[in-house]
């Protein structure tokens, strides 16, 4: 009886204890289901937005009006009287050959020429007498025509043996001295004007679409301080490089500030005003060979859309194809989340005040 008994009362004990084990694992299951039930995520609806965009670049200082004196005739250097820093005004002389052989050549040039025409004179004379030939005559214009042309040349290349300056401005290189002897096509001279200083700045094709001649800029140059100056975009030029999509721009200042000098760098603070583009939070972008966001559906299931980028401003980035207005795109909550979780969206820490 005795052994019955407890019999009895073990196996009483392995089925509570069997009860107490199953109702555990079942509290476990409903604790892990309600766990995965409330994975907890922030969510961002998907909308077209007016995209202000702010770029600061930087640049260099380049003078537009700027001549190059070269030496289109061989000859000793008789006159080159400036200096880099020297101020010139327009018609100036800036530098002058010894053309003593070529006014020799076009004295010995001129005489050939009135012994010409006296020539033609005296065949045209005797042609109306019928006492030379047509031919004669032709022979004798066409001698004529040639020594003015011999002259002209002459006259022509002594005109290249001086050059004044085309506008005011300012001597930046002086490259030989008075006594020298120039080849054709040596380098003497260079003239900027200071007033025609502009700056050339590089904008991804994005911001070159929207900008616009007299658009007004900031500039600041590191080499005159921290004040700001304004100026304006004087040209756009028409073509992007196919590598870099950039296009250049062409900023003018008027006034130029005293102390700007080519060469300095600028930096150039501009706002353009972009047309409408769908942007999202730049954290809900995530990278696994390729871009892609979590995308919350009806039944708050997230599934996982491949996506394709764009322009990025600040903590944002423009999505240009995977998604459509009305989504709604997790931006926090990443930890433990893959595709077909089941989510609860809270609201933004920016919404509750905190």
């Amino acid at each position: 009886m005795r052994q019955s008994c407890l019999v009895l009362l073990i196996s009483l004990l392995v089925l509570l204890a069997g009860c107490d084990q199953s109702s555990q694992v079942q509290q476990q299951q409903q604790q892990q289901q309600r766990q995965a039930r409330d994975h907890l995520v922030e969510l961002y609806p998907v909308s077209y937005e007016n995209v202000k965009l702010d770029r600061t670049r930087t640049g260099t200082l380049r003078a537009t009006k700027r001549f190059r004196v070269f030496a289109q005739e061989e000859g000793q250097i008789a006159d080159l009287p400036w200096y880099p820093g020297d101020r010139v005004n327009q018609q100036d002389l800036l530098m002058r050959l010894d053309d003593s052989l070529l006014r020799s050549h076009i004295s010995r040039s001129q005489a050939e020429l009135n012994r010409a025409e006296r020539d033609l004179e005296r065949a045209r004379s005797l042609s109306q007498r019928n006492l030379t030939s047509v031919e004669e005559l032709q022979r004798r214009e066409t001698e004529m025509e040639k020594a003015k042309a011999d002259l002209s040349v002459l006259t022509t290349r002594s005109g290249f043996t001086r050059v004044d300056a085309p506008f005011s401005g300012v001597i930046t290189e002086r490259l030989s001295e008075p006594g020298s002897f120039a080849s054709k096509n040596t380098h003497l001279l260079t003239l900027i004007d200071p007033d025609s200083i502009v700056i050339d700045i590089a904008f991804s094709e994005q911001v070159i679409s929207q900008l616009s001649i007299e658009d007004e800029v900031e500039v600041r140059i590191d080499a005159l301080g921290s004040e700001a100056f304004t100026g304006h975009i004087s040209r756009i030029y028409p073509e992007i490089d196919p590598l870099t999509r950039r296009g250049q721009v062409e900023v003018s200042l008027n006034p130029v500030p005293s102390g700007a000098l080519p060469g300095q760098l600028a930096r150039v603070s501009l706002t353009a005003n972009l047309q409408q583009r769908m942007m999202i939070p730049f954290s809900a972008v995530r990278v696994d060979q390729q871009e892609y966001v979590y995308v919350m559906s009806d039944d708050k299931i997230v599934k996982r859309k491949p996506v394709t980028t764009g322009l990025r401003v600040a903590d944002r980035i423009e999505i240009v194809d995977g998604l459509k207005a009305g989504d709604q795109v997790v931006i926090r909550g990443f930890m433990g989340l893959s595709e077909g979780r089941q989510v609860t969206p809270v609201t933004p820490l920016s919404e509750r005040g905190q």
